[in-house]
């Protein structure tokens, strides 16, 4: 038998091997905000043919058609894992833009309305001598309450928070640091009415004072304190131990070594809680009612006599019931706003001032 030899393929004679690819298909970067444009144009379609007179409506038809339409669209291109990804995707959007809404909606009717009456006369006069119903007036007198009362509450309650803090994180063992903790919680879900309450039947009808700013400060301070603990509590317990144990190891006392290590590293954030702290209290009004009982005139004096405040100006304007008072009312609640606006940014401008350097 002759040998047989089988010469092998040549690479001409291959046929060429499929290219495959890793990366799914995905939709363009342009998609979802198409599919947004064509769902609220849709959902408006929808609403101006089914007779819904609701604007509410129509965006809950055009969220609705969006989660579904991505989902869809995610499904058919880029497969059933991803098409997951893009519904929780599209739902987080939604959230946020149900949350952005009311605020901005809000914002501008505060601003639009607020601004008619908002200039130089109305921040530096008071209502001494103007009637309810009669344009004019100013909010000078509530500014000064405002201010005086914030400052008296942040000066008792921000030491007492902040000393509290580090009893609990750098002393507190045992029972009595468990029973401070429950109550501290307990304070934070305490209802500012029931705070104006006690201090009316401590201050005012056991030991008979009078009315005045003060009295409101210290229901304040009681509504201040545990947000001031709680924050101040967290920041400290950010600092590295590593910290507290060097400065340990190289003979400094405790006490020395909370003063010049541990707040200072710490300061930061606990200068950003009060400041949150004091914006939380500074638009509250049920204990104003209660305590400082209101004025028509400027007192400077916020331990004698009666005082007004911001959040109470606005309750009194809106009380009167006309259209002057009205828009007192308006500007007085813009006024506000841009006062806890400006906290806020004084907030994190500190925050970023005393963050650590990279």
């Amino acid at each position: 038998m002759s040998d047989v030899t089988i010469d092998p393929p040549r690479v001409a004679d291959q046929a060429p091997l499929p290219r495959t690819s890793l990366r799914r298909p995905r939709l363009p970067r342009w998609a979802p905000p198409a599919a947004a444009a064509a769902s609220a144009a849709v959902g408006i379609a929808i609403g101006l043919g089914a007779g819904l007179s609701s604007r509410i409506q129509w965006g809950v038809i055009a969220a609705l058609l969006f989660v579904l339409g991505m989902y869809g669209l995610a499904a058919r291109v880029e497969g059933r894992r991803q098409a997951k990804d893009r519904l929780a995707t599209s739902l987080v959007w939604v959230c946020f833009l149900i949350a952005v809404v009311p605020l901005v909606s809000l914002g501008w009717e505060t601003i639009s309305r607020g601004s008619k009456v908002l200039d130089g006369t109305f921040l530096s006069h008071s209502m001494a001598g103007v009637l309810t119903i009669q344009p004019g007036g100013g909010v000078y007198h509530a500014i000064i309450g405002t201010l005086e009362q914030v400052g008296i509450a942040t000066a008792i309650a921000a030491p007492v928070g902040l000393l509290t803090a580090v009893y609990l994180v750098e002393y507190g063992r045992g029972r009595l640091a468990k029973v401070v903790t429950f109550f501290v919680d307990v304070m934070t879900g305490v209802p500012s009415i029931v705070a104006g309450l006690f201090v009316l039947s401590f201050w005012i009808l056991m030991l008979d004072f009078g009315y005045s700013g003060f009295a409101g400060s210290m229901a304040l301070a009681i509504l201040m304190m545990p947000v001031v603990v709680r924050s101040t509590e967290e920041m400290l317990k950010l600092v590295p131990n590593e910290l507290r144990e060097a400065s340990l190891a190289l003979g400094v006392p405790k006490w020395r070594t909370i003063l010049k290590v541990v707040l200072p590293t710490a300061i930061g954030g606990i200068a950003t809680g009060v400041t949150l702290a004091i914006a939380r209290i500074a638009g509250e009004s049920a204990p104003i009612v209660l305590l400082v009982f209101g004025s028509q005139v400027i007192n400077n004096n916020p331990f004698d006599g009666a005082q007004s405040s911001l959040p109470y100006y606005i309750y009194e304007q809106w009380a009167a019931g006309n259209e002057a008072s009205y828009d007192r009312a308006w500007a007085a609640a813009l006024v506000l706003i841009a006062f806890v606006m400006i906290l806020n940014l004084v907030a994190r401008g500190i925050a970023r001032w005393k963050a650590p350097k990279r």
